[in-house]
């Protein structure tokens, strides 16, 4: 069954636009069975330029959207950043379309659209994005490998302000759920605020970047996610959204050592571990790869698994649970964070790796 798909926004929604164009070898089953029909979007240079390029119309009112649009991706901001998104999706959804929205989305509002989904017999679904890239899945995978084997001791990450929602799906994901949650007030430090708490009964502590210019809101941050869940066998990095993903086994030195003249004698197995092994791509990928393949395939997932919950007759709700804990506890996260601080700050050029490489010279330790 083919569904007819319509864009709704062009910033991050030019994500979706370049997953709808070829799918290929690599494309999640089901991925041909999507359609492009449409983009809707308020009229600029911009959308003009991107339904041209897809070849499709380009609306301006939902009104005008055909009667047989299936799924609608609404890749604009909701009500908790000051955009109409979510009013756009339950716009749609009573008009029996399927919706796909980004996040975040406030509590409040996103219980709302479930019950609009509900009233309609329509399927809705939060995309936290990141969570299908696929370093992030990779992360996911091994986490609940190695849950399944030893308990989570600690878990530690860093975010910037921009992808905070998101992380909360990750841990969701990688730890089989949230709650319960309880977070302390953050402590202030210059750049980053440190919150401490615990997630899924977890000890946690976050570090945010609690930074934003309001002129330029999608740029700025020093970095996306990067987690480390702790064990007592060792500990799991996604040192990046974008990999790699590291394990590295807990460091122990056997007694039987203390009466050797050489440590590396030792006849204990694990001292052959090495000390940190990348699990898959031992290097990330350029962003122009991330923007070009890796997003556009972690959207095109998104729509794929929405297209299949509505080819199955899912409930509306059936992941109403899980999006509403994530809002949650992102919300109660975010109060104990505090208001972001305003900045003005100006891109910088950023470095690449060539420019540190080369033949290093290790200072003298005097």
């Amino acid at each position: 069954m083919t569904a007819n798909v319509v864009v709704c926004g062009t910033g991050f929604g030019r994500v979706y636009l370049r997953a709808l164009e070829a799918g290929g070898p690599d494309a999640p089953r089901g991925a041909g069975d999507l359609r492009l029909t449409g983009v809707l979007a308020r009229g600029s240079e911009r959308s003009r330029a991107c339904a041209e390029r897809a070849d499709v119309p380009l609306y301006t009112d939902p009104g005008q959207l055909p009667a047989d649009t299936d799924i609608a991706v609404v890749a604009v901001y909701a009500g908790v950043n000051g955009g109409p998104g979510s009013e756009l999706a339950r716009q749609l959804m009573e008009r029996g379309v399927h919706v796909l929205q980004e996040g975040p989305l406030h509590h409040d509002e996103l219980a709302e659209s479930l019950r609009v989904a509900r009233r309609a017999g329509v399927v809705f679904r939060v995309s936290t994005h990141y969570v299908r890239v696929e370093p992030v899945r990779r992360f996911i995978a091994a986490a609940r490998r190695l849950t399944a084997r030893r308990p989570v001791l600690y878990a530690d990450a860093a975010c910037g302000l921009q992808v905070f929602y998101h992380l909360f799906d990750i841990l969701r994901l990688a730890l089989g759920g949230l709650r319960p949650w309880s977070f302390e007030d953050a402590r202030p430090t210059p750049v980053f605020h440190t919150l401490t708490g615990t997630v899924r009964d977890v000890p946690l502590t976050l570090r945010v970047q609690n930074q934003l210019n309001p002129s330029d809101p999608d740029n700025h941050a020093h970095l996306l996610h990067r987690i480390t869940l702790g064990t007592d066998g060792g500990s799991l990095t996604l040192s990046d959204t974008h990999g790699p993903l590291l394990w590295s086994p807990r460091p122990h030195f056997p007694s039987e050592e203390r009466s050797l003249t050489r440590l590396e004698e030792a006849a204990s197995g694990h001292l052959d571990h090495a000390a940190t092994t990348p699990l898959g791509d031992a290097a990330a990928p350029s962003y122009r790869e991330v923007v070009g393949r890796l997003w556009p395939d972690a959207a095109l997932r998104a729509l794929t698994e929405l297209h299949e919950a509505v080819r199955e007759g899912h409930h509306p709700l059936a992941e109403g649970h899980a999006q509403l804990a994530v809002s949650h506890a992102w919300r109660d996260a975010a109060v104990r964070l505090g208001p972001p601080e305003l900045t003005d700050a100006t891109a910088v050029r950023p470095i690449g790796a060539g420019e540190l490489a080369g033949e290093l010279e290790v200072p003298r330790c005097t």
